[in-house]
């Protein structure tokens, strides 16, 4: 059997396992990026999302041979406790997480709206948005304005650097 080889977080990798394998689980077991969760196991609830070339999947419904010669990016490669990403820094300062089991899956998902947003999302384009990830302890309100914090730290920083 061939590895499976592709870019994690930025870095180069080579996996052994079968290529039916659940992108998940080798992510969690192999490679210990445990950021993503298996909750529902069905692609339900989006605890497991993960960046593949840029879009958001869930990882459990995903196979480690689809991954081949391509790019995933965990929660771990948005940004680290000592390097937040703003996205996290403003689901932290909003308390956006409560039990956090779902906080991954929400940030991952959250990075990829406000990748090429030109503007504060309103709460529907929000809901809209994070529509497949699901959280079991908030009411979303401060998911939402998370999302919206971390959308105007983003228009400010582009302002900032296009005026350099």
């Amino acid at each position: 059997m061939n590895p499976i080889n592709f870019k994690l977080n930025g870095k180069d990798v080579s996996s052994n396992s079968p290529p039916a394998t659940p992108l998940l689980d080798v992510l969690r077991e192999e490679f210990q990026l445990t950021g993503s969760k298996e909750c529902c196991g069905k692609g339900e609830c989006g605890s497991c999302t993960v960046l593949i070339n840029g879009t958001s999947v869930v990882s459990c419904l995903v196979l480690v041979g689809q991954v081949d010669n391509e790019s995933v990016v965990t929660v771990e490669g948005i940004g680290t406790v000592d390097m937040m990403d703003p996205i996290q820094q403003a689901y932290s300062d909003e308390g956006a997480a409560q039990c956090g089991y779902c906080t991954p899956g929400f940030i991952v998902q959250t990075k990829e709206l406000l990748k090429n947003i030109d503007h504060v999302p309103s709460e529907d384009e929000v809901m809209t948005a994070l529509g497949g990830n699901l959280c079991r302890c908030t009411g979303y309100s401060k998911i939402i304005k998370a999302v919206q914090v971390a959308a105007e730290v983003k228009l400010k920083d582009q302002k900032v650097e296009m005026n350099r």
